[in-house]
């Protein structure tokens, strides 16, 4: 039995080893059995799992964070108190980025550990970095996270919570390019009148110092209470506290009139160029959390349009904080990490705020814009949009504020900027670009002749009207005989200077069948038209559309059709024509500095490209303006013949869709050559107004005046004082244009 025994263990020991040699395989041996198979079972990787975790963490992430977790973890907190624990945290602490390091990782059978570093860049208090350690348990063979507070940062560990105290610098001031003040942060007072407790005869003497200090004219300020309640409060504007010095007893003697300190930001003059300053306002409830990433408590103003809001970066400056431990009572403890504040800088922008208000001033009753650009560099010395609004009215705690919902109620939609994005038909003006398409071309010469008479007939299926014959036809209505007359026979400038509809038909339609179907829409492009300027606060590009056919070439010829420019991009291409063929970007702002009087930033001109013309094709055109005021034919002549400044310029009425209520243009540039005075260039639009000869020229005109003698020196025609109307429209001129 012993030697059987022997035997068989003999036989089991050589049929393992020959297992053993053929590495476990599963092939018959030489006695026809099967060898036995060896089960091997994976180690889950720890630092996949954990770098999961701290990707997703990065990216804030938290449904793939909270699928990392152990069933234990999820048990604890839920997904939506998982996210809030977080993004509080975060939000307090103002974090921008998160980065990490893996280090040395221990496995065992059911439970792992790895070690790592958190690394956040926060907008408050700089970096914060901590070493954590990781701990893992096996649940259906993956690796699951074992997650508590204190992987956010170990300090939290326990219910505590984090707590900044910000540190939040005063908002920096802004003013124009002669240091005058636009925002600023003084004490302020709202004015107001009761209209039955106003005297009659303090009324005269009451509206001319609420005029002077608000800058409003007096019909503006006697209009808005004439059909009140004698017993309504007819809020008037705001003044600072140091405008008000050695004057607050005079006016506190006015009976009906009613001063009412407060404190905030503070506009000049109810608003000096509005929508290129902008406003500020509270942030928003559902951008707080965006908000506080950036360190703010939630309780500052930010910037809204304009300035206010392209430079909000510098007018805020830097804000710190000291970032405290809460334990779960409410009770401080020491201070996690702590970052200054630093002071916000100041701007100054190009505009010239005594033009700037004239210019605002110029339009009031009319809905349009006005752009004042020095013609050589881009800088923009004013730009206005009516209607205007009061940027003080933003402010909560300004007892006139009840206007606010006015404001945003008005269908003529005072905060829409006009000027940079409103887009409109450019009417005549636009002929400027047919002709340098002409000229360029080489199909049209300066010496290029056309019969400009009422009808042009080239197009095979209408006859189009010059503005003359539509003249002819009013005369005919209302005075029974015409006496406007066709232009006759004109060269090419004197085209322009007549504004000869059928001449710039011609030269449309013209290039359009000779193959150069492109140009005139080309050349519109080249000159900045139908893309935005680059200008610092938002602005529309416009459209020039490549014509499909020959009417859509004769229409776009005049500017109309489907061509849309904004008020801002014809100034610029007006002033590019008066320089000489450079187009630069218009800029907003002239210089910051920081509270110690470093410059961090320098008004520079930017070139941004040149006109595709000749020397001589730009005189040509430059001419051809020029004869627009001077010519006694000249479609402006009769309104701007007084001016005592030489100055270029191009009249244009244009098609609005409402049938007699064209808009009126009129842009041009002086080239006075004085000191101290840099030629402007100028582009005045007013909506459904009329013709740009009767309403346009007479603005451009006050403009003018008011930039080279510092205020206006003659009437509008429809004014019996300035900024006071006797007629509801201006009478028609003798020369009115297309």
């Amino acid at each position: 039995m012993k030697s059987i025994r022997f035997i068989n263990l003999l036989l089991i020991a050589v049929f393992l080893a020959a297992c053993a040699g053929n590495g476990g395989s599963t092939k018959t041996g030489e006695a026809g059995l099967p060898s036995p198979q060896v089960q091997t079972t994976q180690t889950p990787d720890i630092t996949a799992i954990l770098t999961k975790y701290l990707e997703a963490m990065k990216a804030e992430d938290y449904i793939t964070m909270y699928r990392t977790l152990s069933a234990e973890s999820q048990q604890a907190i839920s997904e939506e108190d998982f996210k809030k624990r977080h993004t509080q945290a975060f939000d307090e602490m103002g974090l921008q980025e998160t980065n990490y390091e893996i280090g040395s990782t221990l496995t065992n059978p059911e439970n792992a550990e790895a070690a790592y570093s958190l690394a956040y860049s926060t907008a408050c208090v700089g970096e914060i970095k901590r070493d954590l350690t990781a701990h893992f348990v096996l649940e259906n063979g993956q690796w699951k996270l074992q997650w508590d507070d204190g992987l956010i940062l170990p300090e939290l560990k326990g219910g505590n919570r984090l707590a900044m105290d910000y540190k939040t610098p005063a908002r920096g001031d802004i003013y124009d390019r002669n240091g005058h003040a636009i925002a600023t942060q003084p004490t302020v007072y709202a004015l107001g009148l009761q209209p039955g407790l106003i005297l009659p005869d303090q009324e005269p003497s009451l509206l001319a110092e609420l005029s002077r200090i608000t800058g409003r004219t007096t019909q503006e300020i006697a209009d808005s209470y004439a059909f009140a309640d004698p017993s309504w409060y007819i809020p008037v504007g705001e003044v600072s506290a140091d405008e008000l010095k050695g004057r607050y007893d005079y006016l506190a003697s006015f009976s009906g009139l009613y001063l009412q300190e407060y404190d905030s930001r503070y506009y000049s003059l109810s608003g000096v160029a509005p929508h290129a300053t902008g406003y500020v306002h509270s942030v928003p409830a559902e951008e707080l959390s965006a908000y506080k990433r950036r360190c703010f408590s939630g309780a500052e103003q930010i910037g809204s349009l304009g300035v206010e809001e392209s430079a909000d970066g510098a007018l805020t400056g830097t804000h710190g904080g000291t970032l405290y431990l809460l334990d779960s009572n409410g009770n401080i403890g020491q201070p996690i990490a702590e970052g200054d504040s630093q002071a916000a800088d100041t701007v100054y922008m190009t505009i010239d705020k005594d033009l700037q208000q004239q210019v605002q001033q110029a339009l009031t009753g009319f809905v349009g814009a006005a752009v004042v650009l020095e013609r050589d560099t881009g800088r923009v010395l004013a730009i206005a949009s009516s209607p205007d609004f009061d940027p003080n009215l933003f402010a909560p705690n300004n007892p006139n504020n009840v206007l606010l919902s006015d404001i945003l109620a008005d269908p003529a939609q005072p905060l829409y900027n006009r000027a940079t994005q409103g887009q409109y038909p450019l009417g005549s003006v636009f002929k400027i670009m047919t002709m340098a398409a002409g000229l360029h071309s080489g199909v049209f010469t300066k010496d290029s002749k056309y019969l400009c008479e009422y009808d042009f007939t080239e197009l095979s299926d209408r006859v189009l009207h010059d503005w003359t014959w539509d003249h002819c036809q009013q005369e005919l209505q209302t005075e029974g005989q015409c006496t406007t007359r066709p232009s006759g026979m004109l060269t090419l400038p004197e085209g322009l200077m007549r504004s000869c509809n059928p001449w710039f038909w011609h030269i449309g339609l013209t290039l359009f069948n000779e193959g150069n179907k492109t140009a005139v829409a080309d050349m519109a492009r080249a000159f900045g038209l139908g893309s935005p300027t680059g200008i610092e606060i938002p602005e529309s590009p416009g459209a020039i559309q490549n014509p499909g056919d020959g009417v859509a070439a004769t229409n776009q010829a005049i500017g109309q059709g489907d061509v849309e420019v904004t008020p801002l991009q014809v100034a610029r291409l007006v002033a590019a024509v008066g320089n000489g063929g450079t187009l630069y970007r218009p800029q907003l702002v002239e210089k910051v500095e920081t509270v110690n009087g470093d410059i961090v930033s320098q008004f520079k001109p930017d070139a941004q490209g040149s006109l595709p013309l000749s020397e001589e094709d730009i005189k040509t055109i430059q001419d051809a303006m020029r004869e627009v005021i001077v010519n006694p034919r000249g479609t402006a002549h009769y309104r701007l013949a007084g001016v005592r400044f030489p100055i270029w310029g191009k009249t244009g009425t244009a098609e609005s869709g409402i049938p007699g209520y064209p808009h009126a243009w009129f842009s041009g540039y002086s080239n006075a050559q004085i000191e101290g005075k840099p030629d402007i260039a100028i582009a005045v639009i007013l909506e459904n107004e009329g013709e740009g000869s009767q309403f346009a020229a007479p603005v451009f005109k006050r403009i003018i005046e008011s930039y080279f003698y510092g205020k206006p020196q003659s009437l509008y025609p429809w004014e019996s004082s300035f900024g006071v109307w006797r007629t509801a429209t201006p009478p028609v001129t003798p020369t009115p244009e297309g």
